[in-house]
């Protein structure tokens, strides 16, 4: 059984069932504990038990819609490459708090080489993709920013791999 850190640092133990609810709740997070449970192998009342821990433990962090955002006006995604003037903590903390007022930042990852952040964004037309790359640039701290445009996104995968080792198998 696979020791993992739940979503507090805390070290948690993920039997084979578990990692079979986290991979069925991944792809549909929709289904009835009942058809969970019945995918699972096991009754509805213990299925239900093990979700609410495995929510508890932030192992499974929430349920989203995935929305089609070029349906609804969003077709431009881009990539920002961006660097600070320095890596100390208040103004990498300043910096993030500024991106998470921004609702056309959907993701903001730390990095290192080549720059400090790496932030995906959307845009609803070219002039303002050009107006974010804009407050990007004049943002606090920033010295640099690079954007990349997507042109075709050929795979997009959410969630993890989940492999689960039945009891008994070598890992």
């Amino acid at each position: 059984m696979p020791l993992v850190q739940d979503g507090s640092g805390n070290v948690t133990d993920l039997d084979a069932v578990d990692l079979r609810i986290v991979a069925e709740l991944q792809n549909d997070g929709r289904m009835t504990n009942v058809e969970l449970a019945r995918r699972v192998g096991i009754s509805a009342p213990p299925c239900l038990r093990r979700v609410r821990r495995l929510e508890e433990e932030r192992i499974i962090r929430g349920y989203h819609a995935e929305p089609n955002a070029a349906a609804l006006g969003w077709p431009i995604t881009f990539f920002a490459l961006i660097g600070l003037e320095s890596q100390k903590e208040a103004i990498l903390c300043s910096f993030e708090q500024q991106l998470a007022q921004w609702p056309e930042v959907r993701e903001c990852h730390m990095i290192r080489g080549g720059g400090d952040f790496l932030v995906r964004l959307i845009a609803r037309d070219a002039a303002h993709e050009n107006l974010l790359t804009k407050q990007l640039t004049e943002a606090q701290h920033v010295i640099r920013v690079q954007t990349l445009q997507t042109i075709r996104t050929s795979l997009e995968r959410w969630g993890v791999p989940v492999q689960v080792e039945e009891e008994g198998q070598a890992p």
